[in-house]
């Protein structure tokens, strides 16, 4: 077997759907099974894939274990000698997983590759992330990209060869099992967000290399799978603690937190000017400072920032 496809499922029927279908569509001549982990769905997800994807291997959750925790449990039972973690919000385009999957095979160094996100009207999406650590929490990101674009790279500049970066974006995700039982699966402290960065972390220090693929090209309907209410920024802000309190000193700890507390801060104020001197009749901006409201009271109660 040489792909074992894993994709996680949470409420995404339809989206699920288009995924499978894309799947089947545009991946030939390479030997591949599907693994669908749902995490607990409520929207005839499992339905729809006993009814229409019969040969898909299915394992049910009562409830939302996270992406971590869910990714793990299929790559314990994976027969592929890769693992392609794909989103449910994810489509493939024709040939995408052959690139991927031609270029690991020629690089027995590189531990996973991702290729070029694309929105829905073709634009691109960020694919790649360098990791995070003070420089990128206190200067704009925009900036490091611009001044600096082999260190940083992003969606503003065209690549046409595979690139070495720091990490990966997880929609589409091509992971070498040999890396995995190296180095092991996701940590399950993050419940959605960084666990692949955490990864990519991990698998750098053990020696191995991490890769964009710029040619091969995959639809991501951001954020679909996830949500955008407040409880997923808030988990986005915990998993960005656990990745500083795991992989940097106490002092480096605490000196990211407050940079991360008073930028909110200095946010909620700007918020809040800009809502008394529109009446607070801008929608936007009610929701934003709501928003920001919620997250400096989320980062007073300490004992809540990791698990």
């Amino acid at each position: 077997m040489d792909i074992s496809i894993i994709i996680v499922n949470w409420n995404t029927r339809d989206l699920l759907k288009s995924c499978l279908e894309s799947i089947y569509k545009t991946i030939h001549d390479i030997s591949y099974e599907i693994i669908v982990v749902d995490n607990g769905s409520r929207d005839g997800s499992v339905t729809m894939l006993q009814d229409k994807y019969p040969h898909v291997r299915l394992t049910q959750n009562t409830e939302n274990r996270g992406f971590g925790v869910a990714n793990n449990q299929a790559m314990r039972i994976m027969a592929g000698r890769y693992a392609l973690l794909l989103n449910s919000d994810a489509v493939l385009t024709e040939n995408a997983v052959r690139e991927l999957f031609i270029f690991m095979e020629s690089q027995s160094e590189a531990a996973m590759a991702c290729g070029q996100l694309l929105n829905a009207n073709g634009g691109k999406q960020n694919s790649v992330a360098s990791f995070p650590n003070l420089i990128t929490l206190l200067t704009n990101t925009s900036f490091l990209e611009y001044f600096f674009p082999n260190r940083y790279p992003s969606k503003r500049y065209s690549y046409d060869k595979p690139m070495e970066v720091d990490s990966c974006i997880g929609a589409c995700l091509l992971v070498r099992k040999k890396a995995i039982e190296d180095v092991g699966m996701f940590d399950e402290r993050y419940f959605f967000f960084f666990e692949e960065t955490d990864w990519a972390y991990l698998m750098r220090n053990a020696g191995w290399n991490i890769f964009h693929v710029p040619t091969a090209f995959i639809y991501h309907f951001q954020g679909q799978s996830i949500g955008r209410d407040i409880q997923s920024r808030i988990e986005f802000y915990r998993s960005r603690y656990q990745f500083f309190h795991k992989w940097k000193s106490r002092p480096y700890f605490i000196v990211i937190r407050i940079v991360i507390f008073l930028r909110l801060c200095i946010n909620w104020l700007l918020t809040s000017v800009a809502n008394i001197f529109s009446l607070g009749m801008n929608r936007e901006l009610r929701h934003k400072f709501f928003v920001y409201s919620r997250l400096i009271l989320w980062h007073l109660n300490f004992t809540s920032h990791l698990k």
